[in-house]
């Protein structure tokens, strides 16, 4: 009898729940580092479920926003961590590139100008540094910022483009041209390379883009009135003219860029 008593009351007894394990942030910031963004994701929101708070699941989240390119969700966050922890300059590198990459350039050029001060500053806030640099026309420091990006970086198509462009807005034209040129043949496939190094050429020539197989005329009308900056800058107003010109015309809704530059480039005649 008791052994039958017993066995009902094992049979209505629930198995005892489960939970996923808690593992380390630690192991969450590997997560991200290897790229394991999902992985990474899983293990915070069982960390947020289980209670753990404070700065650093503040700091995991922050840098899981950020490498999933959610610049706007990370830079608030960097910045209310740096404000009780001042020494970490990777912190003070993403906030500074999520910055630059929501158009915040004054907060941008504030924290990468304090993130290259750290001795293991990485070759993205030197280039990003000389993106904050060229907007300023600070020539000096984009030289030298380019030059620091690539001491750590060689043959980083990044850095190649950005200074490339550096030299561009400067009218240093064939100099641009052999970067974009080198950093095409280390990345061929990058569509804003090949832009660049299309726009280079053009700028040593007299011709204007040509409309590329399969192109927008969106992109390509963005590509014409790039050429027409150029174009101006090099005191080519006739050539501007017919670049921003034909911008407009590219495109089937008003390019207000491009009419822009149209209405500045014929005051200039």
């Amino acid at each position: 009898m008791i052994s039958i008593l017993l066995a009902a009351a094992l049979a209505g007894t629930a198995p005892p729940a489960t939970t996923a394990p808690v593992q380390p942030l630690s192991e969450a910031a590997h997560a991200i580092r290897a790229g394991r963004l999902e992985q990474a994701r899983l293990m915070i929101d069982n960390a947020v479920k289980a209670g753990i708070s404070g700065p650093a699941l503040e700091r995991v989240i922050a840098d899981l926003a950020y490498a999933s390119g959610d610049y706007q969700g990370a830079l608030p966050r960097y910045l209310r961590i740096l404000v009780s922890n001042s020494t970490d300059g990777v912190m003070y590198e993403n906030a500074g590139i999520a910055a630059m990459k929501v158009g915040d350039r004054a907060q941008g050029a504030k924290l990468l100008e304090r993130a290259v001060t750290f001795p293991g500053a990485t070759w993205k806030a030197w280039n990003a540094r000389g993106v904050v640099a060229d907007y300023q026309r600070d020539w000096a420091a984009a030289d030298q910022s380019y030059a620091r990006a690539a001491a750590l970086a060689p043959n980083r198509p990044e850095i190649l483009n950005n200074s490339g462009w550096s030299l561009l807005a400067r009218g240093r034209w064939a100099d641009a041209l052999q970067n974009f040129e080198r950093a095409a043949e280390i990345d061929p496939k990058s569509p804003r390379i090949a832009a660049n190094l299309e726009l280079a050429r053009a700028a040593l020539s007299e011709e204007l883009p040509e409309r590329r197989t399969g192109e927008t005329e969106a992109d390509w009308a963005a590509r014409l009135n790039d050429a027409g900056v150029i174009a101006k800058l090099q005191g080519d107003n006739k050539k501007a003219v017919a670049a921003f010109t034909r911008a407009i015309q590219a495109r089937s809704e008003y390019y207000d860029r491009a009419a822009n530059n149209l209405a500045s480039a014929q005051v200039a005649k």
